[in-house]
């Protein structure tokens, strides 16, 4: 029953509401893993020397791998790990590994469904372009949490009772999270404990190996940053071409990942006001800073008298906040947030509800398309030291308050999403510097809700061979969805080996 805390740590960055069209690369001929055979330690050889047997599924090529479930006592039992396949136009570079972001979401489906909104023409026609589920991920050895979708909704829509903030409301979210904790660990076992981002950088380096590649090639995206520069600090030596856009800083702790998104969603908020207030369909009149006031009111209205929609379900403010930064992500999806504010200001939840629950995966039927909220909450619990308590969460709303004054308040006290876990995070949130790594490009958009462009600036400056790429724009990510500069820089490094000699600040 607890309301997930909204972009508590780099969401999809494929959460927009306009993706591309499915893109499918025709019949193409199967053939299996030729892996590299390099010298591994004996109890992981089999790993590293696996051959994928691929098959085809739909247009593309499907396989399956096998990883331990815990690297550092390979015996014991193993997992699985899917992946897909779009093979080069002509003869390929390699493999490009491809993660869309989360943590939690599904390589596989990106690019089976998304593969023109992930990569160029150029890219596609020089690699072999391999999405994969990481551990605890959709088609892969998964977190499962409940066998009744209607448990996972009342967890992430029901209402509290109590007023947020309050003693009685911090009880209700421990023993929400507490509850949601066992939950998972009741389905999934003790794979819940290993699906840790430093864990699902060892599996990449085994399916680098066992595809044939003897230097990683990767493209993450917002959270599979994170899981890019885990890989090039444990193996540096095996770095070929690694592109991080929408960059987490690997340094920050939950509340600080938390405070600058509270702004960066803010700052994003106010660029959409300016631009609707200079229209004539705008809900709001006056200033952005009226208008600020106005959602603001409207948060504190929806939780005085939340509104009904036609299924019977509440909107709260959680909900609403929810719905409000989904279109944010894209600014040509503002469109959407338009309506929204339109709806709700008249006193209708459709739309509220339709945007939520795309954000959420939710289908209109009540299930679910994939297992990313669990996943999501499962692989930050564990990368994410608990730091707060209950004594400093108050400090920290406050602080929140003051860096955000309307979004700010919507997502205080989410150090309480772990602080019940079944697992403790043995993670040490520290700088990455990826000694002895080829260059590394780290793509960063100036007003980026999300993954804000401070985060990019500080990961290209750890990284010891980082290499910035500024894009001075609004939304989330800017690789193939912002401008030629961005692409020409992403697909120069890709595909002709240039390193930009400075940010091209595109």
């Amino acid at each position: 029953m607890r309301r997930r805390v909204v972009a508590a740590v780099g969401v999809l960055a494929a959460a927009v509401l306009l993706l591309s069209g499915c893109f499918f690369a025709g019949a193409q001929a199967t053939h299996d893993s030729t892996p590299t055979g390099e010298d591994v330690p004996e109890q992981i050889a089999e790993f590293y020397h696996q051959v994928l047997v691929w098959s085809p599924c739909g247009d593309l090529e499907c396989a399956t791998a096998s990883a331990p479930l815990d690297w550092s006592d390979p015996g014991r039992d193993t997992i699985e790990l899917a992946l897909i396949r779009s093979t080069a136009g002509g003869e390929a570079k390699g493999s490009l590994l491809v993660n869309p972001g989360g943590p939690g979401g599904s390589g596989v489906d990106f690019v089976r469904s998304s593969l023109e909104y992930a990569t160029s023409d150029r890219l596609r026609g020089e690699y072999d372009i391999v999405g994969f589920d990481p551990r605890g991920v959709g088609e892969s050895s998964a977190v499962d949490c409940y066998d009744d979708p209607q448990e996972l909704s009342d967890y992430i829509y029901e209402l509290p009772v109590n007023k947020r903030g309050s003693d009685g409301w911090l009880d209700e979210m421990t023993k929400s999270t507490a509850d949601f904790g066992q939950a998972c660990l009741q389905h999934t076992g003790e794979l819940l404990g290993f699906v840790d981002t430093e864990s699902a950088a060892r599996d990449l380096d085994m399916l680098r190996a066992a595809l044939g590649d003897e230097k990683l090639n990767y493209l993450g995206y917002s959270y599979g940053t994170f899981l890019g520069a885990t890989y090039a600090e444990l193996f540096p030596g095996r770095t070929g071409h690694l592109v991080l856009d929408g960059a987490i800083d690997p340094a920050t702790s939950e509340f600080e990942v938390t405070a600058t998104q509270a702004a960066g969603f803010e700052s994003a908020m106010r660029a959409y006001l300016a631009d609707c207030l200079s229209g004539s369909d705008c809900p709001f009149r006056g200033t952005v800073d009226e208008a600020m006031a106005s959602v603001a009111t409207l948060f504190g209205r929806l939780d005085a008298s939340p509104l009904r929609a036609a299924d019977g379900r509440l909107l709260g403010s959680s909900t609403m906040f929810t719905a409000i930064i989904y279109p944010l992500y894209s600014a040509s999806s503002w469109p959407y947030l338009t309506q929204l504010l339109d709806e709700v200001l008249s006193g209708r939840a459709e739309t509220a509800f339709q945007l939520a629950d795309g954000y959420n995966g939710r289908n209109a039927d009540g299930s679910y398309l994939d297992n990313s909220t669990e996943a999501f909450t499962a692989i930050n619990c564990l990368d994410y030291p608990v730091t707060s308590t209950r004594e400093s969460l108050q400090s920290e709303a406050e602080e929140l308050a003051r860096l955000a004054p309307v979004f700010g308040p919507m997502m205080s006290y989410g150090g309480t999403a772990c602080a019940a876990w079944p697992f403790e995070s043995t993670r040490v949130r520290e700088q990455i510097t990826a000694s002895g790594s080829a260059p590394i490009l780290v793509v960063g958009t100036t007003n980026d809700p999300a993954t804000p462009y401070s985060w990019a600036v500080s990961l290209a400056e750890q990284l010891e061979n980082g290499h910035l790429v500024s894009y001075e724009g609004e939304g989330h990510t800017a690789y193939n969805k912002s401008n030629s500069c961005v692409n020409d820089a992403v697909d120069g490094f890709f595909i002709d080996d240039v390193v930009p000699a400075s940010d091209p600040r595109c």
